[in-house]
């Protein structure tokens, strides 16, 4: 529901002048310009903590956050805001990233907090979430897609096209950096997933 056409109240535009108002619209609502969405993976958290409140980075973590902060400096670009998921693992990862990137601006919001969106296909045998919990999530992480972004794994096969229940074979290191490109004319492009080079060998985990 981002074409030029679904952003014009069509019900006004017969009131007015007809189609030569109409094509005006159109052209105003055309994208022009190239979008740049950067999907961040959290860093290691501890895993032996009980609610999400105790689930904290590790040092490792810590580290690993300072390194794709200044990954994502050395890049040289404008970025216009960083949108996080509300969960603390992603909270403390974005405040660390944020100071290589100042000024840009900080939502948290919890239609990003992880979850099932689908079942997965093939099933994994560690991971097996009640049935109701793919329609509570599905939805929600659905809603994230239309209104901000989704995880990384599930943003990246529905922005591809690609089936989405495949999207538990995407397997992304901590800290990572997946690059996606939107064109003027809607088409998606795949830069990079879940590139992680700029980090030393011993500072990689995926958790």
């Amino acid at each position: 529901r981002r074409e030029p056409l679904a952003l014009i109240n069509l019900k006004k535009k017969h009131e007015e002048t007809g189609e030569e108002e109409l094509a005006s619209r159109l052209d105003h609502c055309k994208a022009k310009a190239t979008r740049h969405i950067f999907l961040i993976r959290h860093s290691q958290y501890n895993l032996d903590g009980r609610a999400d409140k105790d689930r904290t980075l590790t040092p490792l973590g810590r580290e690993q956050a300072e390194l794709t902060g200044r990954r994502l400096a050395s890049l040289g670009l404008k970025f216009d805001q960083i949108i996080h998921s509300s969960m603390t693992r992603a909270t403390e990862t974005t405040e660390i990233i944020s100071k290589h990137l100042p000024g840009v601006k900080k939502i948290s919001t919890d239609l990003l907090r992880e979850g099932a969106p689908i079942e997965p296909d093939p099933p994994v045998s560690h991971w097996k979430p009640e049935a109701v919990q793919y329609y509570e999530d599905g939805a929600r992480i659905e809603a994230a897609f239309r209104n901000l972004l989704m995880t990384t794994c599930a943003f990246v096969t529905r922005a591809l096209q690609f089936p989405p229940e495949g999207w538990l074979r995407l397997s992304l290191n901590n800290g990572s950096i997946t690059h996606l490109v939107i064109r003027p004319n809607g088409r998606v492009a795949l830069r990079t997933l879940g590139d992680t080079g700029f980090m030393p060998p011993d500072k990689i985990t995926r958790t």
